[in-house]
């Protein structure tokens, strides 16, 4: 029995006799018959002690039915048990366990992969996210420690959670988990998107990528593939047709660059998912920098006569420019230096097809964007910033998302793009020209 009942059982004894010593819970019936009573407000009757034994056993009762209070929290080796909606596992203290103890236990490998099928990035990856966010987080007054409140939002990211399975597994208000993924995503899709989506402008990148497209395509000269995507959103929040996509959902438009190592040096998303992918380019800030020439590549070589600068690559579904090489047919009907420079342009421009389908594989709430379309394209955003972050550190790449084959009509010119388009129709038959004589002759 409880010391601490014991003790209150005695002093209940002692509280007794001293009001009536003649019918002691603890003396015999004869001692009790002899002794003097003294006056009280307790009577010697059989009830009394009845009344005290009664009181001593629901107090007992009561003392049995405490919970004893654990003198230290339970370590948590894992985020993840076996119930996992438990709000306890992913709790900050949880979060800390792992983050701060358990996690350099683990061998690395172990330790990363862990972290990937929580995250979706290994944990040096995660850290340095954290890093570069947690100034601005702190600053913005959070009550949340940054590393919780980054780890919780790239879940999000990874599996496509919604706020509402969030806010049940983290046990907090819907609102809050919306509001601190508006917070992280739109400090992604700003902060770090200077440092990590960038044009290659610098001539050590451009020889490394036109270098690397050259070894795979056979074009010289080639910085970059363009092309685009729809990114499913929920159909509630909007109307009308502008937003269906050619894949028949709603649906806001995202495009994006990519370099031969599948990162991303420019993205948009400024279109509804009706839009053309010709209309989303010129309606870009890259299209406006790139026409300008505000935007200066230092490599520039001589093919055929023609002073060919870097160009990206694109499908038929773009206009033809200077600086944008297009097939010169969708279904081969061209001549057979024109058909091969097509087969190795759509090489190249398989990059940013791969790309695409790893950045929705990485991040799967692109799969099925489940925030409101205010935020979806810095969302977007923010995925394509992790994204590239991924691929410089070299993370495995994740199971992809392929979107079904697409289809679409040709783009035209407009009226102010005569001149590119007819500069970019000379170089492209000069590339086919070159390209044609030199595999001919191996």
């Amino acid at each position: 029995m409880d010391e601490s009942f014991m003790l209150m059982l005695s002093n209940l004894l002692h509280f007794h006799n001293s009001l009536d010593s003649s019918t002691s819970l603890l003396s015999s019936p004869s001692s009790s018959s002899s002794a003097s009573s003294p006056p009280s407000l307790l009577s010697s009757s059989p009830p009394t002690p009845l009344l005290f034994f009664t009181l001593a056993s629901l107090l007992s009762y009561l003392a049995s039915q405490k919970k004893p209070t654990p003198t230290k929290p339970p370590s948590s080796t894992s985020i993840t048990t076996t119930n996992p909606e438990s709000s306890s596992s992913f709790s900050v203290s949880a979060f800390r366990a792992l983050s701060t103890e358990h996690i350099w236990s683990l061998e690395a490998p172990l330790r990363d992969s862990q972290w990937r099928s929580m995250y979706g990035l290994s944990y040096p990856v995660f850290t340095t996210v954290v890093d570069k966010l947690k100034p601005h987080i702190t600053a913005s007054n959070l009550s949340l420690p940054s590393d919780y409140a980054v780890s919780m939002v790239l879940s999000r990211l990874a599996h496509g959670f919604s706020a509402k399975t969030l806010a049940s597994r983290y046990s907090l208000e819907p609102y809050l988990v919306s509001k601190i993924t508006n917070m992280v995503t739109r400090l992604l899709a700003t902060k770090l998107y200077p440092e990590f989506i960038k044009i290659p402008v610098s001539r050590r990148r451009l020889i490394e990528t036109t270098q690397a497209f050259e070894e795979l395509t056979s074009l010289p000269n080639m910085c970059g593939a363009i092309d685009g995507s729809p990114i499913k959103v929920k159909r509630g929040d909007i109307g009308g047709n502008m937003y269906k996509c050619r894949y028949g959902y709603s649906s806001v438009l995202l495009q994006v660059v990519a370099d031969h190592k599948k990162v991303f040096w420019d993205v948009c998303v400024k279109a509804p998912g009706g839009s053309d992918d010709a209309s989303h380019l010129r309606g870009s800030v890259l299209y406006n920098r790139l026409v300008s020439g505000d935007v200066v590549w230092d490599k520039v070589i001589n093919v055929r006569g023609h002073h060919v600068r870097p160009y990206i690559v694109g499908d038929w579904c773009y206009p033809l420019l200077s600086f944008l090489m297009t097939p010169f047919s969708p279904n081969g009907s061209g001549t057979p230096a024109q058909n091969l420079f097509d087969g190795m342009l759509m090489k190249g421009r398989s990059v940013v097809v791969d790309a695409i389908a790893l950045l929705k594989g990485r991040w799967k709430i692109l799969q099925d964007l489940n925030v409101g379309l205010d935020h979806a394209p810095q969302t977007i955003v923010a995925c394509c910033v992790l994204h590239n972050l991924c691929q410089i550190a070299r993370e495995p790449e994740p199971e992809t998302w392929k979107d079904p084959d697409e289809g679409g009509v040709q783009a035209r010119g407009l009226e102010n793009e005569k001149s590119f388009h007819y500069f970019g129709d000379s170089l492209r038959q000069a590339l086919a020209d070159d390209l044609h004589q030199r595999l001919s002759s191996r």
